[in-house]
């Protein structure tokens, strides 16, 4: 390679979603010349495609909520209709962004695609999470505020009653994601969450589906389950509890056929593979092959249930970059999910690749 090659390839690999325009104007040429320079790369193999994606490139981008959580945990059990005595605590979460840091902290490279406003709240968010992630693609838009979660907490850490204010959400349109739509298709992973309006998370699906990346869909709540549509092709990974899938499938799920037949359901709509969790009953996981049962993993202190699902659902991806089977996959949501219910933290910070791989071997 030439010098001015060496330029090219160096701007790109620091950012390879700028447009040539971009690129051209800022090492001083004409997008002519800068063209020919991509195009002699492209012929070399260094660079790979029309979004200029870098061989070594292998990143996950987390699509959804970044909030800032609080919790007041009671000290006695919850009494309505008057003041009850709580301490509160204040930290960083959301669906996306839990998984973000759950997967950062696990030694993956991941960028955050959310909305925030521009705000006290946003710099917390970017204070307490730009050491596991990139927030590059997150825009902080003046007018919006960021999304809030609070949390009511029985002494026992069990949930009361929670609060979202995520109305800001209803601007992360296609619109907003297209203009990153370069970096989605140089993803090595895609997860998503319910967060996002359902003609986002369609757009998504639609991406994964055509380009054939990987794509996992995280669930926030029941009642968000209609941001999901009927046709779930290109969904590899459907990752929900028994209430977001029989609200989803609008049917009940009390006995163990029914949770079967839900994971079978979810599968023959278009999902590779699903996870039904059920709390201390375990969680149900399936393919086209079958469904399985896995028992939950018993829990000495729940210190607080906030970020175990993330918990759950990052390991689970994690492990599938690490092209582990569907066996340890699981297994590893579970351990990570139970040593994050005996955390105060909603993403535990002793979490490694290698303590969840010691921990895996443990059980």
């Amino acid at each position: 390679m030439n010098q001015k090659e060496v330029e090219v390839l160096e701007l790109i690999r620091r950012n390879p979603y700028l447009s040539q325009q971009e690129m051209a104007e800022r090492l001083n040429m004409s997008r002519p010349s800068l063209a020919n320079f991509i195009s002699n790369l492209m012929r070399q193999g260094k660079i790979l495609g029309r979004a200029y994606v870098l061989p070594e490139e292998k990143t996950v981008i987390c699509i959804g909520g970044a909030n800032v959580d609080r919790k007041f945990l009671m000290q006695q059990p919850a009494q309505m209709g008057t003041s009850n005595p709580a301490s509160v605590s204040g930290s960083v979460g959301g669906v996306a962004r839990n998984v973000a840091e759950n997967l950062g902290r696990l030694g993956n490279s991941v960028k955050l695609l959310s909305i925030v406003g521009n705000d006290p709240e946003w710099e917390l968010i970017e204070a307490a999470s730009s050491s596991f992630m990139s927030t590059e693609l997150t825009k902080a838009i003046e007018g919006l505020s960021t999304g809030t979660y609070t949390a009511i907490l029985e002494p026992d850490g069990e949930m009361v009653i929670a609060m979202a204010d995520m109305k800001i959400y209803d601007f992360m349109t296609p619109a907003y994601l297209s203009k990153n739509e370069s970096a989605l298709l140089a993803a090595a992973f895609l997860v998503i969450d319910l967060n996002c309006p359902r003609d986002t998370v369609e757009y998504v699906r639609k991406i994964a589906l055509a380009n054939k990346i990987p794509l996992a869909v995280i669930p926030v709540s029941a009642p968000k389950m209609n941001h999901l549509s009927d046709d779930l092709s290109g969904v590899s990974w459907l990752i929900l509890n028994r209430d977001e899938a029989s609200k989803y499938l609008q049917l009940s799920i009390d006995s163990t056929e029914e949770w079967h037949q839900a994971v079978q359901q979810l599968v023959e709509r278009g999902a590779e593979s699903v996870v039904i969790t059920g709390g201390k009953d375990g969680a149900l996981a399936g393919d086209s092959t079958g469904t399985k049962h896995y028992p939950s993993i018993q829990v000495g202190h729940v210190a607080d249930v906030t970020g175990a699902g993330d918990a759950f659902s990052s390991a689970i991806v994690h492990s599938i970059l690490e092209s582990q089977d569907l066996d340890t996959a699981i297994r590893a949501g579970m351990i990570n999910a139970a040593k994050t219910l005996e955390s105060n933290s909603t993403v535990r910070h002793e979490l490694t690749a290698v303590q969840l791989q010691k921990e895996l071997e443990e059980l």
